[in-house]
């Protein structure tokens, strides 16, 4: 918040400092939940709204990866990068993503309000499809990326945006990505292996597991963020999405003051 409120004052407009600050908010409620429920083993409301913001908070950081990916192909191919179409199949993504949540929300609920063996099989079922779809969502920025370089270099030219250089940014958002695909592949594997007896857990069971296919690499994908300072390397200018380019629009000099000058002259 410190980053987006200093920006904010400069002129500096990036949003997605704030979303990322959501991030981090979300992740500390999280782990009083945690802690809580350590101390309230029975209590169910706590136990459900742990899960909750644990399944909630990382949707953040595959939004973020979506939004960096999409201004990397639309500096490198503008005409694809903005076409409408494209434009519409990001907005049905970012709408799957909300659904995929309220479904993993509405199965977690019922699964601990319910004993009926198909009833937990559906909830199952709908927390299955919900992490393989937030598996392809994180895979997404490294396909856009690489279809970025396969494809034919535009006419229009590549349209450079924020600081730094074009391979900074690709550098580090393939890192994120790859980190935060990781991350859901380790929550797709979990959550399709056949459930075991609490007497004999897994080794992805483990705290151990739980923390360092969790929150260490939560940790390491927002240090990234900050450190690589994603607010002037990914910000673009205001109206882009007006002007469909990254290029800012020239002012043209007024010509009435042109005339003023010349009469008083």
């Amino acid at each position: 918040m410190y980053i987006f409120q200093k920006n904010r004052k400069r002129g500096h407009k990036f949003l997605i400092s704030a979303i990322l600050f959501g991030f981090g908010m979300a992740r500390v409620v999280t782990c009083i939940m945690r802690i809580v429920w350590a101390t309230r083993q029975h209590n169910i409301q706590v136990a459900i709204a742990a899960q909750i913001f644990n399944n909630a908070g990382v949707l953040i950081v595959y939004l973020v990866n979506l939004i960096f990916a999409q201004r990397i192909l639309r500096a490198k191919h503008p005409r694809l990068g903005w076409n409408t179409a494209l434009a519409h199949v990001f907005h049905i993504g970012y709408a799957l993503l909300a659904g995929a949540l309220i479904m993993v929300i509405a199965a977690t609920v019922i699964m601990f309000y319910t004993q009926n063996l198909h009833t937990i099989q559906a909830c199952l079922s709908c927390q299955r499809a919900a992490v393989v779809f937030l598996f392809i969502l994180t895979a997404i920025p490294l396909l856009l990326v690489s279809i970025s370089f396969l494809l034919p270099q535009s006419t229009r030219g590549e349209e450079d945006f924020g600081a730094g250089s074009f391979q900074g940014k690709i550098f580090l958002l393939l890192v994120v990505a790859c980190v935060a695909t990781t991350l859901s592949g380790f929550k797709l594997g979990t959550t399709w292996e056949a459930p075991r007896p609490m007497n004999d857990p897994a080794w992805y069971h483990s705290r151990a597991a739980f923390y360092c296919f969790g929150y260490m690499l939560e940790i390491f994908i927002l240090c990234i963020y900050i450190f690589g300072r994603v607010d002037k390397r990914f910000h673009v200018p205001n109206g882009s999405g007006k002007r469909r380019s990254y290029i800012m629009a020239q002012i043209p000099e007024c010509k009435s003051d042109s005339v003023v000058r010349s009469e008083s002259a």
